[in-house]
C-alpha cells in the first residue's frame, strides 16, 4: 500500500513532489557527482573480458531487468560467447562476501535474483558489491569472456561496453523527478547516455525496443521443479497468490488474465519468505513467481507451485545488439 500510494505521488508533480523538490535537486547531484567519480577511475580498470553489457533502469521497482539479463545469457550462449553474470544479490546475509552462485546455493546467502538466473541459465553467477572483483573472478574462474551485470547501471566503477535502460512502458519516468520526490535513481537526462532503451509494458516511444514477458503454459513444482502441471487444471478456480517482487500487481493481473480466480497475497520485493507465508488454511493451490519459488522450496508442499515467464525482445533487438557486439569486439582487439 505504501509503495501504491508512492506511485501516486510520483506519477505527477503535486503537493508531495513540490515539497520534496529541494531533497531531490541534492540527490540528483550527489547522483551526478557520484557518477562522474566513478567513471573517472574506470580509465585505470582493466578487465579480462571481451565485452561488458550492463543492463539496469533509472526508476525505483521492477521494469523487467532479471528475465532480460536470462534472456541475454541465452542468446549470447548461442551466438558462440562464453557469458557470465555479476550481481549484488541484494538483501543477502553478509552483504561484504565475494561468491559464486551455485544452484543448490541458500537464497538467504546469495540472493534470491542471482539464485534464479544461476538455476534458469546454466551460466557462471557470481554476487559481490564489487562488480569488478566480482568480473575479473568470472573471467580468470569460469572462463567469462562476456560478462552481464544485472542492476548495474548505477555501478559505474564498472566499465561498459553496452548499457541497456530497461522501461517500464506504463509508468515510465514517472513525474520526472529523482528521490525521494520522484521515482528515479539519477536525473532523466542520464537514459540518453544508454545504448538501447527497451520498453516493457507499454507502447514503445520512438528508438525504443519492445519486450515482452511470455508465461509459460504450465506451472512448476516448488518443492520438485521437474514435476510441472497445466495451468489450464486450475483456470476457474480459486487459488492463492504470493509475490515478493517489485511489482507484484503485474503477476497477478497475469493470473487473472489467464483465467485464475485469485486471492492475493503481496509482499515488499527480495522479502525473506517463512513458511506461515505461504500454509494456508485451505487445499487451493498457491502460486508464485520463479524468483519466489527458490525462496520456498525447503518449506514447500504439494500445493505450491511457480509460474515461469521468460524475455522475448522483438527481433530487430537481438539483431542491433549482436551487431553492437561484434563492433565492440573488433574495436577493443584493434586497440
Amino acid at each position: 500500500m505504501v509503495e501504491q500510494w508512492l506511485w501516486r505521488q510520483w506519477s505527477r508533480r503535486g503537493p508531495f513532489a513540490a515539497a520534496m523538490f529541494p531533497l531531490s535537486l541534492a540527490y540528483a547531484g550527489l547522483a551526478t557527482w557520484n557518477r562522474n567519480r566513478w567513471e573517472d577511475s574506470q580509465r585505470s580498470v582493466f578487465l579480462p573480458l571481451k565485452a561488458v553489457i550492463v543492463v539496469g533502469n533509472l526508476t525505483v521497482g521492477g521494469s523487467g531487468k532479471t528475465p532480460m539479463t536470462a534472456w541475454l545469457a541465452q542468446c549470447l550462449l548461442q551466438a558462440g560467447h562464453r557469458p557470465g553474470i555479476v550481481s549484488r544479490g541484494y538483501g543477502r546475509r553478509n552483504a561484504h562476501a565475494s561468491l559464486l552462485v551455485r544452484p543448490g546455493a541458500d537464497p538467504a546467502v546469495v540472493g534470491d535474483e542471482p539464485l534464479m538466473l544461476a538455476r534458469a541459465t546454466g551460466v557462471p553467477v557470481w554476487v559481490d558489491r564489487d562488480r569488478v572483483r566480482a568480473a575479473k573472478a568470472l573471467s580468470e574462474e569460469q572462463g567469462v569472456d562476456v560478462l552481464i551485470s544485472d542492476d548495474g547501471l548505477q555501478h559505474h566503477r564498472l566499465p561498459r561496453d553496452i548499457s541497456i535502460l530497461m522501461l517500464d512502458g506504463r509508468r515510465r519516468f514517472g513525474n520526472g523527478l529523482c528521490l525521494p520526490a520522484g521515482p528515479l535513481r539519477e536525473p532523466r537526462s542520464t537514459a540518453a547516455r544508454a545504448d538501447f532503451v527497451v520498453n516493457t509494458g507499454g507502447k514503445p516511444h520512438p528508438g525504443e525496443y519492445t519486450m515482452t514477458l511470455v508465461a509459460a503454459d504450465r506451472l512448476n513444482s516448488v518443492a520438485r521443479p521437474s514435476v510441472t502441471r497445466p495451468l489450464r487444471e486450475i483456470v476457474g478456480r480459486p487459488a492463492h497468490a504470493v509475490a515478493g517482487i517489485a511489482d507484484p500487481e503485474r503477476f497477478f493481473l497475469a493470473l487473472e488474465d489467464a483465467g485464475v480466480d485469485l486471492i492475493r497475497h503481496p509482499f515488499p520485493d527480495h522479502h525473506r519468505f517463512r513458511a506461515r507465508d505461504i500454509l494456508f488454511d485451505d487445499q487451493f493451490p498457491v502460486l508464485m513467481t520463479e524468483k519466489d519459488a527458490v525462496k520456498c522450496r525447503d518449506f514447500a508442499d504439494e500445493r505450491h507451485w511457480y509460474w515461469r515467464v521468460s524475455a522475448q525482445p522483438e527481433s530487430a533487438f537481438e539483431q542491433a545488439l549482436l551487431r553492437r557486439l561484434e563492433t565492440c569486439i573488433r574495436l577493443k582487439y584493434l586497440g
